[in-house]
């Protein structure tokens, strides 16, 4: 049962915006592979503006625009958690 559970396992497609000043900010070397990892999957679409305008937030926190929507997490590894459970479909 296992095995059925997991072939009929479905993901949402994702598009995902960042913001480079953002990622250099925020995203640290060790959580590079991860980001990387996460981002290679075929039903991830990503890009990297060079800045979206959005300073204020830029400055704070890391985020990303998913799907349309704003998120931002306290730091990268809560935004990558956060990237993966919306990934999921519940």
């Amino acid at each position: 049962m296992n095995f059925i559970t997991k072939l009929l396992k479905k993901e949402k497609k994702l598009t995902i915006d960042f913001c480079e000043k953002n990622l250099d900010r925020f995203l640290t070397e060790d959580l590079q592979n991860e980001y990387n990892t996460f981002l290679s999957k075929k039903n991830i679409e990503y890009k990297e503006y060079h800045c979206q305008s959005r300073c204020e937030e830029c400055k704070i926190s890391p985020y990303a625009i998913v799907n349309g929507e704003f998120i931002t997490a306290k730091d990268s590894l809560e935004l990558l958690k956060m990237l993966k459970n919306l990934q999921k479909v519940k």
